[in-house]
């Protein structure tokens, strides 16, 4: 069946049948904006855009890798080299083709930070792998008028059972949550109101052979490469997908 032939109704009466015509039309008004489409963010978008969110800007400045296979949702064997962001837009382009995505091929950081104004959106969420960038929207996000939701670390894990949603400060047994906090409060810069944050505690150790990131063209250097999971990064970014439906629909 052709595209054109397809009801857009149809695309998601699904969903419409267990939210309703009222949530799905806030679903389709609102405005995010997503940091980061690894591991996890690339699968929050996914379930985003087949919940019925139509306006989605994508932020990330990466290319795709080999080693981006096995765990994000536009990575494949035919979109290696790609730019991350226009791989996953196409991909949700052809799950919807009215909706509206935008791809920024770019990262967050202090230098950047100006070039975005995050009072234009709904629902802004984080799932960067930088400390540093990490930190920093995390402090420009609590202060918008925008929600705001982050996933902490989801490397070094097999165990889904031990996924959680918590506030920033609630969160434990994650080292990069931990570390945050450790940043936030030597650098006297504090979120200025309460968010949600998807972890999970358990760490593992890497077994196989060291991957040196540098090596792989068009893809930003890392501090550390660890072993990831699709389930487990999956879970995360479909987590924040649906933390953000409720949110939005007001349906718990």
């Amino acid at each position: 069946m052709a595209i054109k032939d397809i009801e857009k109704e149809s695309l998601f009466s699904r969903t419409a049948l267990l939210l309703g015509d009222e949530a799905m039309e806030r679903l389709a008004e609102a405005r995010l904006i997503l940091f980061g489409v690894g591991g996890v963010g690339s699968w929050c978008a996914e379930g985003l855009v087949r919940s019925g969110i139509s306006h989605l800007t994508l932020v990330d400045p990466d290319r795709v890798s080999p080693t981006n296979v096995n765990r994000q949702s536009m990575a494949t064997s035919r979109t290696i080299g790609e730019v991350k962001v226009e791989a996953l837009k196409d991909r949700l382009i052809e799950i919807n083709p009215e909706a509206d995505i935008i791809a920024i091929q770019g990262a967050y950081s202090s230098e950047t930070a100006a070039g975005f104004d995050l009072n234009r959106y709904d629902v802004i969420i984080d799932a960067i792998d930088s400390l540093k960038d990490k930190a920093r929207l995390i402090l420009d996000a609590s202060a918008s008028g925008a929600r705001f939701y982050s996933s902490m670390g989801s490397a070094l894990k097999t165990d889904p059972t031990q996924i959680r949603v918590a506030e920033f400060w609630d969160v434990r047994g994650c080292p990069l949550g931990s570390a945050l906090r450790k940043k936030l409060r030597k650098d006297k810069t504090l979120p200025e109101k309460p968010f949600l944050c998807v972890y999970d505690s358990q760490v593992l150790e890497n077994r196989g052979a060291p991957v040196d990131p540098a090596a792989e063209p068009g893809y930003a250097k890392k501090a550390v490469t660890n072993g990831t999971l699709a389930p487990i990064t999956g879970i995360f970014g479909f987590t924040l997908s649906a933390l953000i439906i409720q949110d939005l629909t007001g349906i718990r």
